[in-house]
């Protein structure tokens, strides 16, 4: 036992809680797994503690003109970053939502049938886009959770990026053949196979960059807490932030973007001086 106390505490520097209680789950599992097997007589992981890991870095969100800077520079370069970061920042999907996103789940609502239909049937001239957010990278492809699984309508600019993507994606696999994986993947390579979280990573720090922003110190999922810090900002209530960022609760959100979201209290002191005046 004090051979993996002391293990488990040499990685505290380097690893965070959760991954400890992850290791210590994986560990547990397996010896529990040999006792049933006879192969061990007691499980000292089960008497271990989990320590305490290295603090995580705090989450943060772009402000508003930070996110229209991010924006401008992400509309000048390639079609596939252009499309990430603006449905990133423009509708709040995770980067493993979008990752995973396929163009059959990329809509239109063709009004001559009354129907919403996959771009590739509709085309693009229609007035009405919206995503289908049901998947993601996950072992099992799906989404965080059963509330996360969501149909957003996508605000104009993101259905611009999307119809440019799509435009190249299509000169793309002409020009790849026969090496063209068909993958229906929005987010792929010049080949149509799926896009790693460090490609996305490296292509969203150039962007940042670009915006006079310092890279290293931003990732791709604090496009999603600047969704919510910009809603939040425009008096959007918590109950509709909840929904579209695919979350079961309000507490949920207060409590993984305590830090975008807007005070509560601040209506109470906005109404009383309305009332009473200043």
């Amino acid at each position: 036992m004090e051979d993996v106390d002391k293990w488990l505490a040499g990685k505290t520097g380097e690893l965070g809680t959760r991954s400890l209680k992850l290791i210590h789950g994986i560990l547990n599992r397996s010896v529990k797994s040999a006792m049933r097997r006879d192969k061990v007589k007691r499980n000292v992981v089960d008497l271990c503690d989990i320590p305490e890991g290295r603090a995580g870095r705090p989450s943060k969100a772009l402000t508003l003109a930070q996110a229209l800077a991010v924006l401008t520079q992400a509309e000048k370069s390639g079609e596939r970053m252009r499309a990430y970061i603006v449905l990133s920042l423009l509708i709040g999907a995770r980067t493993e939502e979008l990752r995973a996103l396929l163009w059959s789940h990329v809509v239109a609502y063709d009004e001559s049938r009354a129907a919403w239909l996959p771009v590739a049937q509709a085309g693009w001239e229609h007035s009405d886009f919206a995503v289908y957010v049901w998947r993601s990278v996950r072992q099992k492809g799906d989404t965080k959770t059963v509330k996360s699984r969501r149909s957003l309508k996508l605000p104009q600019r993101c259905v611009d990026a999307l119809r440019l993507l799509k435009e190249a994606q299509d000169v793309a696999r002409e020009k790849a053949g026969d090496r063209w994986q068909d993958t229906d993947l929005v987010f792929c390579t010049r080949t149509g196979t799926p896009v790693t979280a460090h490609n996305v990573r490296r292509d969203f720090r150039k962007v940042v960059e670009a915006a006079g922003l310092t890279g290293r110190e931003w990732s791709p999922r604090e496009l999603r807490h600047s969704f919510v810090s910009v809603l939040s900002d425009s008096g959007v209530p918590i109950e509709d932030i909840s929904r579209l960022v695919g979350h079961s609760n309000t507490v949920v959100t207060e409590t993984v973007y305590r830090h975008q979201i807007r005070p509560v209290i601040m209506q109470g002191a906005a109404a009383m001086d309305k009332i009473f005046g200043t």
